[in-house]
């Protein structure tokens, strides 16, 4: 499959009291069969090569897809995010889904790139009815080189199947870390394993841009995944 590029519109609701949601929102040429939110890792931004090639792939397929600047990016343009304003990042995925779910009724997932879906993993645990499926991009298991922080202590509290793509050189953690922690999330989980990919997904450890083979693949096993509201862990 080769998805040719989309088009896409500014998206921004900022109501007072609420969590200013903004981004890009792809819309497929038809009637959409469902939502996708995605969010961007801890130094990006909305703008990111991967999810930029994904929302691509997935319009192509029937699914409106808003590309989504966390909270603390909108607030600020560069840098990382501090650990404080992490459950306003939950908050404002959560938001983005309701949004999206409202202009677009039917099945919604949500998924993003290293801290992005690390968050989407969070609010997923704390918020169930958020998002029927998960899509976790380069999931940061721990640090690199410190295996001994993992950042799966939510994972028995998911109850949202979720699909993990990761490459085999992640520094954020192995594809034998990922499959023990699999383990411990209690409804059905999958692996896309990309061979020589790093944290960007990429056809090298440093490369940011995923092959189209790589899209290709995260995209049709997502929807199949999507697809299976059934079953268990899958081996």
């Amino acid at each position: 499959m080769t998805a040719s590029a989309s088009t896409s519109e500014p998206f921004e609701d900022i109501a007072p009291g609420e969590v200013p949601v903004r981004g890009f929102l792809h819309r497929p040429s038809s009637s959409a069969t469902g939502g996708l939110v995605l969010t961007h890792g801890a130094g990006g931004n909305c703008t990111a090569p991967l999810l930029v090639a994904l929302a691509n792939a997935f319009v192509a397929r029937g699914l409106a897809v808003l590309r989504s600047d966390l909270p603390y990016r909108q607030a600020r343009r560069t840098g990382p995010p501090h650990p404080g304003t992490a459950a306003r990042d939950r908050a404002g995925l959560i938001r983005a889904a309701h949004l999206l779910r409202q202009l677009f009724p039917g099945r919604m997932a949500v998924g993003g790139q290293s801290y992005g879906g690390r968050q989407a993993s969070m609010a997923a645990a704390e918020e169930p009815q958020m998002a029927d499926a998960l899509l976790l991009l380069s999931y940061p298991l721990h640090p690199p080189g410190r295996a001994d922080q993992p950042r799966t202590g939510h994972f028995h509290e998911l109850r949202t199947p979720a699909l993990f793509a990761h490459g085999s050189v992640d520094p954020f953690g192995s594809l034998a870390e990922l499959e023990a922690a699999r383990r411990l999330i209690p409804v059905r989980t999958s692996l896309i394993a990309i061979d020589g990919a790093g944290h960007g997904l990429g056809k090298s450890p440093k490369a940011s841009s995923p092959s189209a083979d790589t899209v290709a693949r995260v995209v049709d096993a997502f929807l199949a995944f999507a697809g299976d509201a059934k079953g268990t862990r899958d081996g």
